[in-house]
């Protein structure tokens, strides 16, 4: 029996039941493969089934308001994905006629849809014969083959783009790219994989050489870059300010409190002297720090951040920190970023006293 027949048998009794798997609409499978990108099925799974309900067809998704499209994306990170996503909604709109592709070579030209989504995407819809390459399938393949080529260089993406092109199953492309994923998610897992039942162990290479925790071999990227934010909570009868960010760093367009940024990490009086001196608040400014210090991780940065009531304040000096009051109920409606939103559900009656 061949690696793709073992595969898609201990698929068809093992596989995940995933409300995506029961259609062929592209549709449907590129909201879902979208949501999931550095997202894990248990967290990205109620995203699927909240969007699905409000754009059920590709035109509704392009007609949205982006402010409704963010909120809704609230907590999954990665905004530029959901930005990716009403681009590309209005493509299939003006390119396709409404129709979401199926073939490959014009699924990849969509904003935010790279090789392995394009690959998903025609294989799962259309039984393309296409091989998809994600983290799963870098692993299974190079414990599998024994192969120690870095995933994550060019020359790594390659061979394993090559070799998981000539394992692909000639009649059920699609099957056996759902299955090879699943049993990377399942079976042969980063940590503590259950060697001891897997239908492959007489011809895993890894395995057999006791190389399991040492495949597949991935190079380390560069060191992030800390970042100190510190947010200061103002609270009146009109509601609590927030501010939209700018369009040029992180969570783009996205809702915060009022912050400060500084160099370093400062304590409660250091950052009350650094106001101070640039006089971003008025006189007689009392900053209440609310918990400790909370460590946010993106992409090469490192976000350490305080959050702080402000009594005694009028307005904030620095005209051009100046947002907009919002009551709680509006509150709700504005799109935040993973930071700011965990922060208002932790603390919730603490602020609702305030206003």
């Amino acid at each position: 029996m061949s690696f793709a027949e073992k595969l898609i048998n201990w698929y068809q009794v093992n596989g995940r039941v995933l409300p995506w798997r029961d259609t062929s609409d592209p549709y449907v499978i590129w909201l879902s493969e979208i949501i999931l990108q550095q997202t894990r099925v248990e967290q990205g799974m109620p995203y699927f089934y909240r969007f699905l309900e409000e754009f059920p067809i590709v035109t509704k998704f392009a007609a949205a308001d982006q402010e409704l499209i963010l909120r809704l994306w609230q907590g999954l990170g990665y905004y530029s994905r959901a930005r990716n996503m009403q681009k590309a909604a209005k493509m299939v709109i003006e390119e396709f006629g409404g129709v979401f592709p199926r073939k490959y070579e014009q699924v990849i030209r969509l904003p935010g849809v790279g090789e392995y989504t394009a690959a998903a995407i025609s294989s799962f819809s259309s039984n393309e014969f296409r091989a998809v390459v994600d983290g799963n399938v870098y692993r299974v393949l190079s414990r599998y083959f024994g192969i120690s080529e870095p995933i994550n260089t060019s020359s790594g993406k390659k061979l394993f783009a090559h070799l998981a092109h000539e394992m692909l199953d000639q009649h059920h492309p699609g099957t056996y790219n759902q299955a090879i994923m699943d049993f990377g998610a399942i079976q042969c897992k980063p940590k503590n994989p259950d060697c001891g039942q897997c239908i492959f162990r007489l011809e895993c290479a890894a395995y057999n050489h006791g190389q399991i925790n040492v495949l597949p071999v991935k190079l380390k990227g560069r060191a992030s870059r800390n970042r100190y934010f510190h947010y200061f909570i103002i609270a009146d009868q009109k509601g609590l300010l927030m501010v939209q960010r700018g369009n040029k760093d992180v969570w783009a367009s996205l809702y915060e409190f009022p912050m400060y940024e500084s160099e370093k990490n400062l304590n409660i009086d250091e950052l009350r002297d650094t106001l101070s001196t640039l006089r971003y608040f008025g006189e007689n400014v009392n900053l209440i720090s609310i918990g400790g210090q909370v460590k946010h991780i993106l992409s090469h940065q490192n976000i350490y951040a305080h959050f702080y009531f402000v009594d005694g304040i009028a307005s904030i000096a620095d005209k051009k920190s100046v947002g907009n009051y919002y009551l709680w109920e509006k509150l709700d409606k504005l799109a935040k970023h993973k930071l700011i939103f965990s922060f208002l559900e932790k603390n919730k009656q603490l602020i609702s006293t305030k206003l």
